[in-house]
């Protein structure tokens, strides 16, 4: 008997997924735990293994597209067996399914359509329409930061085809198909949500018109699409026409690490004469950037000087030239302006403030840092602290669902890191059971990992609370904006010296303030107060959180 596979969902997050790879083909043998399929997640690239046993008889979801979860993947059953009921029947569940499933996903040749003036053709056999992929969680709109192949050139499957910024890190992206670079859709520096024509890969000579009038880009007619492909080619400079535009005061063409080192240098691009293809500015180009010296202004005569002061010359202004640029802003600052302002505009903030007396956490970390192999940090002890008094107040550690608030059982801390773009916030999972040394470790390998844009999206993913310390900066107090879907943040001031009153005397002591940013739809005053409380307890008398 036929048993139908639907889309899996293999993460907790994932509302739909996209085949990267069949590993079976329709006609093949199945047997019980073989692997099917690999299927694109909102997190990871996954195997899918098959349950059941018999031959594949039918695709549901090609290579490289997407489908919601529980939609029809793939048939398994005997050889020969009758599956048009099963494929029509998920047709028909699904709301804007495929026409006829059938004959589009049928195992015999299809039958050439002998109308000239269809509305659109299919697809050629052998191209593939590469789409913007879903790289991380929150992704939405991706930024091409470079090609790594142009079009032209053959393309195996495993080479990577573009670096691609998304809101959290730039990624390599890996192509699935092996072919041509038949088209380019996006080009470098340029954005485009997900699931926008990003390539075509196929056989050398393919007619790229009627691919994109068979499947025009996302948001484009048909029209549209087929008239930017023939402006793209018309408009199609020569090597000797783009490296004019170089210096022409035009676009100029340059790789983002060229681009990075001539930030860092201070060298202006314009000045640059590109080596590589087209023109290009390449990271030698920078490296081996010599700036040429302007003229010396001639020096003003003693007769010019002499007639100058003999006059009554009126108050001297400066003169300058305004100026201002405008810098587009990158996916991950984006992401950052529409996630805030959800959460600040959404939630109701309110602001809580106590300072704590830090001469114990003082002498205690210096305590800690004279033992062999270890060092922890005064952030390190706000962290474990937060954790500890996360479980004696299990209201802070909510998050707020509309209809129902979601307590978690588990305590993953958030801790922000600043990053060249940004902002990003890695998540220490289970922190509640990690000691000062482990957590210690685990922030510095994070926040590393962080600057250079090498998280993986599962690790920026699931914090309960978060904590944002400016401390080291020298900055007193702050309030933050809730990191949702968290109830609460924690702002971490410096420690500063100052007179305070012990037993009655002035004395010198070190404090530190904290603020606690709250969500009133699941924390009330009194509860973030008692809260805040127990950390300040905790953080006074640091030995409570090793007993």
């Amino acid at each position: 008997m036929a048993e139908v596979i639907n889309m899996p969902r293999l993460s907790d997050t994932m509302e739909e997924g996209t085949v990267a790879k069949w590993l079976k083909q329709v006609g093949d043998k199945v047997e019980e735990g073989d692997i099917l399929a690999e299927i694109e997640t909102d997190k990871a690239t996954m195997e899918f293994e098959s349950f059941h046993e018999g031959t594949l008889l039918y695709i549901g979801i090609p290579e490289g597209e997407g489908a919601p979860v529980d939609s029809l993947l793939a048939i398994v059953g005997e050889e020969g067996e009758d599956i048009s009921g099963l494929i029509n029947g998920a047709a028909d569940a699904s709301n804007g399914a495929k026409v006829d499933p059938v004959a589009e996903n049928t195992v015999e040749a299809p039958v050439a359509s002998s109308s000239s003036g269809s509305g659109s053709a299919d697809i050629p056999e052998g191209v593939e329409i590469v789409k913007m992929p879903r790289l991380s969680d929150t992704m939405e709109e991706g930024t091409v930061a470079s090609w790594l192949k142009k079009v032209g050139d053959k393309v195996e499957e495993g080479d990577i085809l573009a670096e691609i910024e998304t809101d959290k890190a730039t990624m390599e992206f890996e192509s699935f198909y092996s072919g041509t670079l038949l088209y380019i859709g996006l080009q470098e520096g340029e954005s485009s949500p997900v699931d926008a024509v990003l390539a075509i890969i196929g056989p050398e000579g393919t007619d790229v018109d009627a691919v994109l009038n068979a499947k025009p880009a996302a948001g484009k007619s048909n029209e549209v699409a087929k008239e930017e492909v023939k402006e793209e080619k018309a408009a199609e400079p020569s090597q000797e026409a783009v490296a004019e535009s170089v210096n022409d005061g035009q676009r100029i063409f340059a790789s983002p690490l060229a681009k990075k080192i001539a930030k860092e240098k201070g060298i202006d691009l314009k000045d640059v004469k590109g080596t590589g293809d087209h023109g290009r500015i390449v990271r030698k180009d920078i490296e081996n950037f010599v700036p040429v010296q302007q003229a010396a202004k001639p020096a003003t005569t003693s007769q010019e000087t002499t007639s100058a002061s003999s006059a009554i010359a009126p108050v001297a202004l400066p003169v300058g030239e305004e100026s201002s640029e405008e810098v587009k802003n990158s996916q991950m600052r984006k992401t950052i302006a529409k996630r805030l302002s959800e959460s600040k505009f959404t939630a109701p903030h309110y602001y809580l403030t106590i300072e704590v007396d830090m001469d114990n956490a003082k002498a205690s970390r210096a305590q800690i840092n004279n033992l062999p192999d270890t060092k922890v940090s005064f952030n390190d002890m706000v962290v474990k602290a937060c954790a500890m008094a996360l479980k004696k107040h299990p209201q802070v550690n909510t998050s707020w669902k509309g209809d129902t608030t979601k307590y978690n059982h588990h305590i993953h801390v958030g801790v922000a890191v600043a990053v060249e773009d940004g902002l990003v916030v890695p998540v220490l999972k289970f922190t509640d059971q990690m000691n000062l040394t482990q957590i210690g470790a685990a922030v510095k390998d994070l926040a590393g990992r962080a600057r250079n844009k090498k998280l993986t999206p599962a690790e920026m993913d699931g914090s309960t609370f978060t904590v944002s310390n400016l401390g080291m900066f020298g900055i007193l107090e702050f309030t933050s904006i809730i990191n949702q879907p968290n109830s609460a943040i924690l702002s971490v001031g410096a420690i500063v010296e100052k007179p305070v009153v012990k037993n009655g005397q002035i004395v010198v002591g070190n404090t530190m303030t904290l603020s606690l940013a709250c969500d009133h739809r699941t924390v009330d005053g009194a509860t973030g107060a008692q809260f805040l409380q127990t950390l300040r307890a905790y953080l006074e008398n640091p030995v409570t959180m090793l007993a």
